[in-house]
């Protein structure tokens, strides 16, 4: 098949790469988000996506808004079968949707209709489930609405980063997509609509999602942390500055101190009171400082029984 390719983030590589690699497709286009500026200098950096297209001297397009009409003539003018959408970024027109003979394909990081939305597998982790995956979709107007094609499945472990996820739902996808598009080609797909009442919005993170409170129980903490790992981390104050926790384990039971206050201190780790529940905190970042084991960073300041984290 001819296709064009949406796509931004190292999420959507692996999933290009695959399309590149195949011998039954063209990639005859690549559509991503605009070029941005980076650091003090102020340079243009390429999106990971147009990186890997430029390499492979495929035809790069960046518009500021893909619903352009003049924009989507230029898309018609390319030979397409099939559109495959990865994280691009916009939303598509009706017009767009409708081009190609197959639709328009994508690669979405949940196990639809679960969560919808920008930041599926961070909230999957954030929420508890024990279970996460990778869904092809018939694209439709609604957002992430469309009807389901394939899915693969993965757990989430107890030692999963929203990182970790990352890295082996991307290789899912470009899977997933391969057989997607090969069984699309040989009329076997039954798509699946959604149920709408079974689904939930996986928002966009911010900052402020990370500022987390001592008062939680321990297990929401614990999942927040690796939730949030790598942006935008989970952070709380010790001794009026910042402090990324970025690896910690849950200790069942209870002492009487407040939330937040450190109830024991080891030679490679401390221990904080919560809500409910204890939290030995294993690896930190103080405001100015590198990312550190708890030993480490221990051995580096004076952290002592009775001192409140908040």
């Amino acid at each position: 098949m001819n296709v064009i390719f949406m796509g931004t983030p190292e999420f959507s590589v692996p999933v290009l790469q695959g399309l590149i690699d195949s011998e039954e497709h063209t990639v005859t286009a690549v559509v991503t988000q605009p070029d941005k500026a980076r650091g003090r200098s102020g340079k243009l950096v390429f999106t990971p996506v147009k990186e890997v297209a430029v390499d492979n001297d495929i035809p790069v397009y960046t518009p500021v808004k893909i619903k352009d009409p003049e924009f989507v003539k230029t898309l018609r003018q390319i030979p397409c079968d099939v559109i495959v959408v990865v994280a691009f970024g916009q939303i598509l027109s009706k017009d767009i949707l409708d081009m190609p003979a197959y639709g328009c394909i994508n690669v979405h990081a949940s196990l639809l209709p679960r969560w919808r939305g920008a930041a599926p597998m961070q909230w999957a982790i954030l929420e508890g489930d024990e279970k996460t995956g990778v869904t092809t979709m018939q694209m439709a107007e609604g957002l992430d609405t469309g009807d389901m094609l394939l899915k693969a499945e993965t757990p989430i472990e107890a030692d999963d980063t929203a990182e970790t996820l990352h890295d082996r739902m991307s290789v899912m996808g470009k899977e997933l997509l391969l057989k997607t598009l090969d069984s699309l080609g040989k009329g076997e797909l039954t798509p699946v609509p959604q149920k709408d009442e079974e689904s939930c919005y996986a928002k966009m993170l911010t900052k402020d999602l990370g500022k987390i409170s001592m008062n939680w129980n321990a297990k929401k903490l614990e999942r927040y942390i690796r939730g949030l790992n790598s942006w935008p981390s989970a952070y709380t104050t010790w001794k009026g500055k910042t402090l990324k926790l970025w690896r910690a384990k849950v200790i069942s039971g209870n002492t009487e101190e407040a939330p937040g206050t450190i109830v024991e201190v080891g030679k490679k780790s401390f221990t904080i009171q919560t809500g409910d529940g204890k939290l030995e905190i294993l690896e930190v970042q103080l405001e100015g400082k590198k990312r550190m084991d708890a030993g480490s960073f221990l051995r580096g300041v004076s952290v002592e029984k009775g001192d409140v984290l908040c």
